[in-house]
């Protein structure tokens, strides 16, 4: 005799069974296949439909290939491009040499000063006037400033204190750059 055999689940485990049978048709849904990037070098491929196109262009003429351009010019609200004389370039350089004569210098307002490098000899005396002229240096950092050389010591300052920074560091064994 055949009997049919019924499984007795208790409610709240049924729940739990079907939600994750829909969870995981959901998912598999839901999941599409991951594209592999095309390696350098190797050309992407292309859809049929644009393969068509290109071979349909490939087979007109030149003058379809005229009409085929004002359709889509027109169509595409594009501007007809420009045609350039082959002196144009040479033409075009000669007033920008002007503009730049007529123009002011600009002069320099800001100025680096940069540590090249130093006399082993005076060391630690560059190292004690690096860390007077420098605020917020102690010995330590002051040490480990002139062993970096080169290096900058200020940036963005004038002339005057460019100079004047420049002759103190160069009293103590210094090569200092101004830029």
């Amino acid at each position: 005799m055949n009997s049919i055999r019924i499984i007795k689940f208790p409610l709240k485990q049924w729940r739990s069974f079907s939600r994750c049978a829909i969870l995981q048709q959901e998912v598999a849904q839901a999941a599409t296949p991951l594209t592999i990037p095309v390696p350098e070098g190797v050309d992407k491929p292309v859809s049929p439909k644009i393969e068509k196109i290109v071979a349909d262009i490939t087979n007109l003429n030149l003058l379809e290939v005229s009409e085929l351009s004002q359709v889509l010019k027109k169509r595409l609200n594009l501007p007809d491009a420009p045609v350039m004389p082959v002196g144009g370039f040479a033409v075009a350089a000669a007033p920008a040499q002007e503009e730049e004569e007529a123009a002011p210098k600009t002069v320099k307002t800001s100025f680096t000063v940069k540590m090249t490098k130093f006399d082993e000899k005076q060391k630690v005396a560059l190292i004690k006037e690096v860390k007077n002229l420098l605020e917020g240096f102690n010995l330590v950092q002051a040490k480990k400033f002139v062993e970096s050389v080169p290096t900058v010591v200020k940036a963005d300052i004038s002339k005057d204190e460019a100079e004047k920074l420049k002759e103190a560091l160069s009293k103590v064994g210094a090569v200092i750059e101004i830029e």
